[in-house]
């Protein structure tokens, strides 16, 4: 298995988690028609994910509830860590929204200065 950087292209990614999700059902002993049926996927859905052809979310889901591994998602997608600085600073309240950024000045396009 080959490991996943932030500088992988797309495709080089969607391929990896195809060839882990093909993995993990391998190692289950679950033919593709198997995991389809049990995921209420087609065979041709589950075959495309494991080849990485770009699987919705929702099918990662459903392939990884019945390998039982959902909670990999936790690895995946951690909740936010708050700083306990930055919880002081917003009393406990949690953000909302994002702030906006100002524009830059009308006379200096790119925000730069001179100097």
């Amino acid at each position: 298995m080959a490991i996943i950087r932030s500088d992988s292209f797309d495709g080089e990614i969607l391929e990896e988690m195809g060839r882990r999700l093909r993995a993990l059902r391998l190692q289950q002993n679950l033919g593709q028609a198997d995991l389809a049926l049990r995921a209420q996927l087609s065979p041709t859905t589950v075959k495309n994910a494991e080849h990485g052809r770009d699987p919705r979310l929702s099918t990662i889901l459903r392939i990884l509830r019945v390998l039982g591994r959902v909670e990999a998602l936790d690895a995946f997608l951690p909740p936010p860590t708050v700083s306990p600085i930055a919880l002081l600073k917003t009393a406990g309240r949690q953000r909302e929204r994002a702030r906006a950024r100002p524009a830059p000045p009308a006379d200096r396009p790119n925000g730069k200065h001179d100097g």
